[in-house]
């Protein structure tokens, strides 16, 4: 029969084991979620036709977020200027330098705005403008803001594949 004391240390040895396997998980998740890429969810009508109002699960990149600027057409996952804790996903409409002329809000009348888009910032949009809160309304965003840049569609699975970047 075993001693207590060997009960105890193995007790312990396995305890450490285990959580040693756990911090392993939890390095190898930070770093891939804050260095590499991340799921994102998208919902709501304004990016309607590209993504479904009744939801999306999509794969977003970090890399190119440190090492290029985001291109036009490109759909990227953004920190909201307006509330911290939600991440909407758009469409970059313009890059810096760009002139950008659009339709303040197409629901009222078609009173029309232009700007240039401001260094080092972006011009986003939903592709469903009837329906989106954008740059329209909050104005250009930061690269700051920008958290990611969308792959791929993970869900509703019928159209599981990469996003690509287009203007509409």
């Amino acid at each position: 029969m075993a001693s207590p004391s060997s009960f105890w240390s193995k007790a312990f040895r396995d305890a450490i084991k285990s959580g040693v396997f756990i911090a392993k998980i939890y390095c190898f998740l930070h770093v891939t979620t804050n260095h590499l890429g991340f799921m994102a969810y998208a919902y709501g009508p304004s990016m309607t036709p590209t993504l479904h109002s009744s939801g999306n699960v999509l794969l977003a990149e970090r890399i190119t977020k440190r090492s290029q600027k985001p291109s036009r057409g490109d759909i990227v996952v953004i920190r909201s200027s307006e509330n911290p804790n939600k991440t909407p996903i758009k469409r970059v409409i313009g890059i810096e330098g760009d002139r950008i002329s659009f339709v303040i809000d197409p629901r009222k009348n078609d009173q029309s705005e232009t700007i240039v888009v401001p260094k080092g910032h972006v011009f986003v949009q939903g592709d469903y403008m009837h329906n989106s809160r954008d740059s329209r309304n909050f104005g250009p965003i930061p690269y700051g803001l920008i958290q990611g840049r969308v792959l791929w569609r993970v869900w509703p699975f019928q159209d599981f594949g990469p996003l690509k970047p287009t203007l509409t």
